[in-house]
């Protein structure tokens, strides 16, 4: 089932170095209703590289979209192709990371410049691909004046078949700013999104760049179709636990209480899968740190999670452990009040 046609859409960013299978088995604990995103993966790599361990996930990670960076044609059909026996709900273009990788690659935000190829790009992975091709951009780059340069390379991408686009709603700058800085530094520009949205009332467009929080999330929401949460769903995780009442249409997106028992149960009998087959407990735990922003003992669940997870031979049981300091019930009324 595509997805795009579901209604409204909460997603997790792609994030290079932490979105990748264990952190999103974390997050589809709090929420059933998210969609998430691998980190970039580079066509080549799939072609070249070990594609199990890139491409393999678990089936209750779905609704799942693998994130494709390149720029030849050939490749990301190729990539396409192989990915497709894994079974991903999307194939999304990235055209908006601005980091030094991307462009030694000529691919990622540099693709801004180039409308037309991206339009190549995506009618190329339209006709191999039997799940949604989407397009994650920036409003431009460099000194582009991006009310001039994102209508034209939305239209050519739309016009070349991309089921959805996510906007992220900042310029990158190539030289001189540091990804951290590209995610931080450009002012965001809201506005301007949004009339890309009344402009293509019949395309899904999605909004990302700069929202914090869940009230932010549903106030995008009232505008844009889908709404995208990178590091604020990351650090600080237990807001993915409001996800699924906020799309139902839930007044109050205040932050709700995960069922912290159960996803601590949970985690330990994955933490005992991964382990079984070759990996270590912090691969897991790594990605845990941000569950109890607020509560108290969520300094020492940290500090647990990260010193004695990476000890040789650590098991579920330092998980149980750092559940235990943490006062749930405070939290509990914390959040409430």
């Amino acid at each position: 089932m595509n997805h795009y046609q579901t209604g409204k859409i909460f997603a997790v960013a792609p994030m290079i170095d932490w979105t990748d299978r264990h952190c999103r088995f974390l997050h589809r604990q709090l929420s059933k209703k998210a969609l998430l995103y691998t980190e970039m993966v580079v066509a080549d790599a799939i072609i070249h590289g070990p594609r199990e361990r890139l491409l393999s996930f678990s089936e209750v990670e779905h609704p799942v979209a693998l994130q494709l960076g390149g720029s030849d044609a050939g490749k990301l059909v190729q990539a396409i192709e192989i990915a497709a026996g894994y079974g991903y709900d999307e194939i999304n273009l990235n055209v908006g990371c601005p980091s030094d990788r991307v462009q030694s690659g000529t691919f990622g935000a540099c693709l801004m410049r180039d409308p037309a190829h991206v339009a190549h790009l995506v009618a190329a992975m339209k006709r191999v691909s039997t799940v949604p091709v989407t397009v994650k951009c920036r409003i431009g780059v460099d000194d582009q004046e991006p009310q001039e340069v994102l209508p034209e390379f939305l239209a050519r991408v739309i016009g070349a078949g991309a089921d959805a686009v996510w906007i992220h709603a900042r310029k990158a700058w190539l030289q001189g700013l540091s990804p951290k800085e590209n995610r931080e530094v450009p002012p965001l520009d809201y506005p301007l999104v949004y009339a890309m949205k009344r402009e293509n009332p019949d395309v899904f467009i999605g909004i990302n760049g700069g929202i914090t929080d869940l009230a932010q999330a549903a106030k995008h929401l009232e505008v844009m179709d889908g709404v995208m949460l990178g590091r604020a769903a990351y650090y600080n995780t237990g807001l993915l636990a409001g996800v699924d009442a906020m799309l139902s249409g839930d007044a109050d997106p205040s932050p709700a209480e995960p069922d912290w028992l159960t996803l601590r149960d949970s985690m330990m009998a994955y933490a005992e899968s991964v382990i079984g087959t070759g990996g270590r407990l912090n691969h897991v735990t790594r990605h845990m740190v941000g569950l109890f922003q607020g509560y108290a003992g969520a300094r020492r669940f940290r500090q647990i999670l990260s010193s004695e997870a990476t000890r040789p031979g650590a098991g579920p049981e330092v998980i149980a452990a750092a559940f235990d300091v943490v006062d749930i019930q405070a939290g509990q009324k914390m959040l409430a009040g």
